[in-house]
């Protein structure tokens, strides 16, 4: 039985608590812009086209259009645009994250954290504002700035969980990485809010708030983030607030692994007390892991091939929802906004309480795959909503609590399992590495996936997307499965011990 999470909890000081909130707004920041784009797609594409083929140009466009310097002749061509945009942006991102990963195990996290999210803030300045305001619409010019955004932004998240990871050990993890994943949940929260409040005077404000929003928030954690407890002088007994020998045979063995820890106790105890002692064995210094071993760690492609299906369902409701609910229900934009902040609220709910049962049983992959067959089911009920508000917010949490909570568990608490598993004895610096391989892995689903939304939706209509949604997640489960066998019949191995033993 793992240790209770209230006595882990109590055990951490003031320091981890800053590192928390940093690295959680941090990356709420992030995406709150990044949900900018998702919130305006109806305006953007407005814009884009000529106001005699779009009722609602006027709205958006008041006192002028822009006729002779249209992008595209029909709102269908600018949806089909906006889709590759969202794939450009997410294959882009996915290739800085295996980049960036491995950067970020080798310079000062801090920097790569503050030069992704002030780079990004620019970038989404000149893309959503700066090209309004100078009426200058190129296809070119926007597909070149989002491959740059995708690329800056990609390096945020392998930091923030590296971090977090130095901080925080395996006690209580699926539960503090559960409820701290819940950054992209409330960011995509706080885009929405920011983006229907100042809708009304042009898609441009929206990008304006929140890129100047992530330039500040950028500027604070540049001068106020600590990346490791050794910045401060703390100890090995201070990161995680465990005993000696607990905290280094936490902080390296995740909860898939069946091995046991007495080897790494011999290892902490040659070492002595003091992190500070000038002399260490060779084997004990953090050394970068290279990014192919990193690859063919335990567990690391099946979850990152989970993750791919997965994610690609996440990020089409994260990317596609307030235009599929303004375009299917023909509510307004910002009545679409607000709704879809229910999807999030629920995965939200849904990381925070299955990280905790999966800290209580000891195990992570029987609790993603229940809540993914489930998943099965709410996309299915979801799919049949009424033109409903109150029924279709319902419907959306339901959704999201089974989507959004696995998705946030295996790129927060499992990255970090996998980022300190036994196989990495000696080489501590492979968390950003790892982290990257799962997210950039889950990115190239994702944004082969926006693409294939919009292509769908034009040919087959919404029905159909949401019958592709079913089989990504059901080919999650199929990736996951091989790992949950492991860990059951580990389970079965063990209880029959304690049987034994009585």
């Amino acid at each position: 039985m793992p240790p209770s999470c209230c006595a882990s909890l109590s055990q951490y000081t003031h320091h981890h608590l800053v590192v928390f909130l940093l690295t959680f707004f941090s990356y709420v920041l992030l995406h709150a812009s990044r949900k900018t784009f998702s919130n305006v797609k109806v305006s953007i594409s407005a814009q884009w086209t000529p106001s005699i083929l779009n009722d609602s140009s006027s709205a958006f466009s008041p006192g002028e259009t822009w006729q002779d310097n249209r992008l595209f002749e029909d709102e269908k061509q600018a949806t089909l645009f906006l889709g590759i945009l969202d794939s450009i942006f997410l294959f882009s991102y996915a290739l800085g994250l295996y980049l960036s990963g491995v950067i970020g195990d080798r310079v000062n996290l801090r920097y790569v954290l503050c030069f992704g999210l002030c780079g990004s803030a620019a970038v989404e300045f000149v893309f959503g504002t700066l090209t309004e305001w100078l009426h200058i619409y190129n296809i070119y010019l926007y597909s070149s700035l989002w491959v740059l955004n995708g690329l800056l932004q990609s390096a945020v998240w392998p930091c923030v969980v590296a971090v977090m990871g130095n901080w925080f050990g395996k006690a209580g993890r699926g539960f503090v990485f559960g409820l701290w994943s819940a950054c992209a949940s409330v960011g995509n929260i706080l885009g929405a809010f920011l983006a229907s409040s100042v809708l009304k005077y042009g898609y441009e404000y929206a990008f304006l708030v929140t890129s100047v929003v992530q330039f500040a928030g950028g500027v604070v954690v540049f001068f106020g983030l600590l990346t490791s407890p050794k910045e401060v002088g703390l100890s090995l007994e201070s990161e995680t607030g465990l005993g000696p020998i607990e905290t280094d045979t936490d902080s390296h063995k995740p909860l898939m692994s069946d091995e046991e820890d007495e080897v790494e106790v011999e290892v902490y105890g040659s070492r002595g007390q003091s992190v500070e002692q000038p002399v260490e064995p060779p084997a004990e210094s953090p050394q970068a892991i290279g990014f192919l071993k990193a690859f063919c760690l335990p567990g690391v492609l099946p979850y990152s091939l989970a993750y791919a299906c997965l994610k690609l369902v996440n990020y089409s409701f994260f990317f596609w929802l307030p235009f599929y609910l303004s375009n299917n229900y023909k509510w307004k934009e910002a009545q679409a906004d607000r709704l879809s902040v229910w999807y999030d609220v629920g995965g939200i709910i849904g990381g925070t309480l299955q990280g905790l049962i999966s800290d209580f049983m000891g195990k992570r992959a029987p609790v993603l795959v229940v809540s993914l067959m489930l998943a099965i089911g709410a996309l299915v009920g979801y799919s049949r909503s009424p033109n409903d508000q109150v029924i279709n917010g319902v419907l959306l949490a339901i959704t999201g609590f089974f989507i959004g909570g696995p998705s946030n568990i295996i790129s927060s608490a499992i990255s970090a399992d996998l980022g300190r598993q036994d196989a990495l004895r000696g080489s501590k610096e492979a968390l950003a590495t790892v982290t990257g391989i799962v997210d950039g892995t889950g990115s190239i689903g994702a944004a082969a996936g926006q693409y294939l939304v919009s292509l769908i939706e034009s040919k087959l209509g919404w029905m159909s997307v949401f019958y592709f949604f079913i089989v990504m997640t059901a080919g999650s489960i199929v990736f996951i499965t091989p790992l949950l066998v492991r860990e059951l019949r580990a389970m079965w191995t063990e209880r029959r011990a304690r049987q034994r033993q009585l």
